[in-house]
């Protein structure tokens, strides 16, 4: 079963990559034919199909239930990264979120560890 974390893991990692790098795709002033032919666009596509490979492996043994939470980590992490890289906000409410989905998280792997 630990593969299947590790997948997880790997799917989480790898969108977050793709979400990364089509947000450097897009940065610029390019019509919506370059942006979606830069070379960081196609990178983060091709991020995105692994990232739903590795989901795939991940919940053939793990309840879908306990899978999209963790996976929702990712997205706490990507607007932290948001913020430090493209100076994105990162208001109050905007950590009172990412607070809120990892305390979310963190009750659904209490609960899927049989606490």
């Amino acid at each position: 079963m630990i593969h299947h974390w590790a997948a997880l893991l790997a799917a989480s990692c790898v969108s977050g990559a793709g979400q990364l790098l089509l947000k450097a795709g897009a940065v610029g002033e390019r019509g919506v034919i370059e942006q979606v032919l830069r070379w960081q666009t196609l990178a983060g596509l091709v991020c995105y199909g692994a990232g739903a490979f590795f989901y795939i492996l991940a919940i053939r043994r793990i309840p879908i239930s306990v899978a999209m939470p963790m996976v929702a980590l990712s997205y706490a992490a990507i607007a932290l990264l948001g913020h430090m890289i493209w100076n994105e906000p990162l208001t109050p409410l905007h950590v009172a979120g990412i607070a809120l989905v990892c305390a979310g998280v963190a009750v659904l792997a209490v609960a899927a560890a049989g606490g």
